[in-house]
């Protein structure tokens, strides 16, 4: 009797017990119908019971049916007057109006013949319910008039057991046909059941008394239905209130968290029976240059393309799938059913190519783009604040890499517990200038042509209490997108001063290079705090150099552009590091006041063995000293690499060939030993073996 496209539209796992759950209700509603036929009465029914019959199959063309709900949660209002029949009547009529009633509507709905017959079922398991309750509470036959206290429970009681069955029912069917999670259909849908089919069925014994006193008040039932539909309307709307967007009409925040939450239940049942598609996706979308539409066109077109990107993401998703607004120009959208990463990153190609299409508004077509952040239960996080949490770190990874769509790692995400824990154990350290934690150590930069000690680079090192040594690159990463991060930079300008003035004192002169974060030059504190130690500590300023890394300059050259000009006018000099890595452009080497650039490590520990960094070397060499710049090849490990700098006009070498990074206080005794040993050798040039 089901149709054969519904069957294959149903998952497997599901398909027999919905067939069962629709054998078995037809099956009981036919033998509830033979049993009401015989119960039909042979006498002509009064007025009242053809007045509630016709407003019965009237009202059903109409059902009660909130914004937004499927068709199968209508509630028909024929109810409230076949309950009725069945108290004044017995069975056999309120079946069969119902039946009526039922015709109507799968006719008014464009119901398929096998649902209909299936809603006829639910309804005469319903009234066979009820109508045993009745028999046994001793309501047969039913007093029109003068109930007792008993009699009235008993009909609380048969309305209780209509709707448990009816509604019962139902939400097995949407669970076994849609393979929703009967407890969230259940949580979703209560309130507006409850109160439509409890109000609708209560008021069924009131129209009964009326019918008895005058069946010209039966037509005025008319009124309390409408009620009872506005009523349960309002419930729904205000129950919408706090889960919809009111903007858009998609689900607002704290719907998508309850929802994440159950698919966390969900997915852990099918993960537990080594369902493939165990995980689901959470991905955060962020419009881009979003705030250019409402500064150019006006907030009212900026709301009509919220609206717009609500409904092209929605079109876009499956119907499993959540779509929510989560505020400003921010839309999420719960996947479930994934089988991983890979999937989700698809996933999310669909939704950035539906908003790349242009939204026309106001004859204006728009182009609409969007960055998407991707975290996947259970592989980037557990629960639901934290997989939130990593979609918005994704999203934000998107932005930064101008990409459309990125999947969470951990490499991009700067405040995870640990990371944390980790920066606040590095605030507390700062926050005490005396504590031991963070120090300086330095590394002998060597002139290629002599071998002559021309200064050292400053390193910053971190023993942690617990955690031991943390690598200079990993505690960087901890604190550059913090206010930390101008604290230690702070910190290593004072060290690295005040060590230059005991060198001095012990009579060493010696220039010391310090990396500085792109971020420190945003503002003019740097360039004060260092002409402020270099005279509290009288060091000409010639002795201090800062390094700024290629790439974060490319990042934000014009907004550091003014500090490093005025370290330029203090006669501080500036080394560009890691050159060859950050796309630099002839203009920025031509514009900025640098002394230096520093050939990034990765091509100078290749030379040897790789004609390519050999060429690259060669030719930063040559174009920097077109322009002016001294060069310094840092990661020089051997001595071919060595003579291959100097070949190619190098000017200066640092690595462990020479020496490795050392503490403060190990650099004079290392220095008199190079020395002696330089003057030993004659021309030849010490080097690490030598020394050890």
């Amino acid at each position: 009797m089901v149709s054969e496209a519904l069957r294959n539209t149903i998952p497997t796992e599901r398909r027999l017990p919905f067939l069962a759950l629709v054998g078995a209700v037809l099956a009981g509603g036919a033998a509830v119908i033979g049993v009401a036929v015989s119960q039909l009465p042979g006498a002509s029914l009064p007025v009242a019971f053809w007045l509630m019959a016709t407003i019965a199959v009237v009202a059903d063309a109409r059902p009660f049916t909130p914004p937004g709900r499927r068709q199968t949660l209508a509630v028909f209002p024929s109810i409230c007057l076949t309950f009725a029949i069945l108290l004044a009547w017995g069975l056999g009529p309120a079946l069969a109006v119902q039946a009526a009633a039922v015709v109507v509507a799968s006719w008014r709905m464009r119901h398929a013949v096998w649902r209909g017959l299936y809603n006829l079922g639910q309804y005469a398991l319903a009234f066979g319910a009820a109508e045993l309750v009745l028999q046994l509470g001793g309501a047969r036959p039913y007093p029109l008039v003068g109930l007792s206290v008993g009699q009235v429970a008993t009909v609380v009681v048969a309305t209780i057991a209509w709707f448990t069955v009816k509604y019962g029912s139902v939400t097995l069917t949407i669970r076994l046909r849609f393979g929703e999670s009967a407890w969230r259909l259940l949580r979703r849908t209560m309130v507006w059941e409850a109160l439509t089919y409890g109000a609708l069925l209560l008021l069924s014994p009131v129209l009964v008394a009326a019918a008895a006193a005058s069946p010209a008040l039966v037509p005025l039932v008319v009124v309390p239905l409408y009620a009872v539909y506005r009523m349960a309307r309002l419930a729904e709307d205000l129950v919408g209130l706090t889960r919809r967007d009111p903007l858009t009409g998609l689900a607002n925040r704290p719907a998508l968290a309850s929802a994440a939450a159950e698919q966390v239940t969900i997915h852990k049942d099918l993960a537990a029976r080594g369902d493939p598609a165990s995980r689901f996706g959470l991905l955060l979308v962020d419009l881009d240059r979003f705030k250019n539409v409402n500064d150019a066109l006006g907030h009212e077109v900026g709301d009509q393309l919220l609206v717009e990107v609500g409904a092209r993401l929605q079109a876009t998703v499956g119907p499993r799938d959540l779509v929510a607004r989560l505020g400003g120009d921010e839309f999420a959208v719960l996947a479930p059913r994934l089988s991983g990463a890979a999937e989700a990153r698809a996933f999310a190609g669909r939704l950035a190519a539906a908003l790349a299409e242009p939204v026309r508004l106001e004859g204006l077509p728009l182009d609409v783009s969007g960055s998407i952040g991707v975290a996947v239960w259970p592989d980037h996080g557990a629960e639901v604040a934290e997989l939130l949490r990593r979609a918005d770190v994704a999203m934000y990874d998107a932005k930064q890499r101008a990409a459309p769509v990125a999947v969470y790692s951990p490499e991009s995400d700067h405040h995870t517990p640990q990371r944390l824990s980790l920066l606040a154990d590095l605030r507390t350290s700062l926050e005490q200038p005396g504590a031991d934690g963070v120090t300086m150590h330095y590394q002998p930069q060597v002139a290629v042509a002599t071998g002559e000690i021309v200064g050292v680079e400053a390193l910053l090192r971190w023993q942690h209490p617990v955690r031991g040594p943390v690598p200079p690159d990993q505690l960087i990463k901890v604190a550059e997108h913090t206010a930390v991060m101008r604290m230690l930079t702070l910190r290593i300008i004072d060290e690295v001063v005040a060590q230059l003035a005991r060198w001095a004192a012990a009579g060493e002169s010696v220039r010391a290079s310090v990396n500085v974060s792109i971020r420190d030059l945003h503002t003019g504190d740097v360039a004060e705090r260092i002409a402020g130690q270099l005279r509290r500590y009288g060091i000409p300023p010639r002795q201090l150099q800062l390094e700024i890394t290629e790439g974060a300059l490319m990042a934000d050259p014009r907004r550091v552009l003014a500090t490093i000009g005025a370290l330029d006018r203090l006669g501080v000099a500036i080394s560009l590091d890691d050159f060859g890595t950050g796309y630099s452009s002839l203009q920025h080497l031509r514009r900025l006041p640098l002394a230096e650039v520093k050939v990034d490590r990765s091509f100078v520990l290749g030379m040897a063995h790789d004609a390519d960094d050999a060429a690259i070397v060669g030719s930063i060499v040559e174009l920097a000293g077109a322009l002016g710049l001294r060069v310094v090849a840092e990661g020089v490990e051997d001595a071919q690499t060595c003579q291959q700098l100097a070949d190619a006009g190098c000017h200066v070498a640092q690595g462990w060939y020479y020496a490795r990074p050392m503490p403060a206080d190990e650099l004079l005794p290392w220095l008199e030993r190079y020395r002696k040993l330089a003057d030993d050798l004659g021309g030849e040039k010490p080097h690490d073996n030598h020394l050890s």
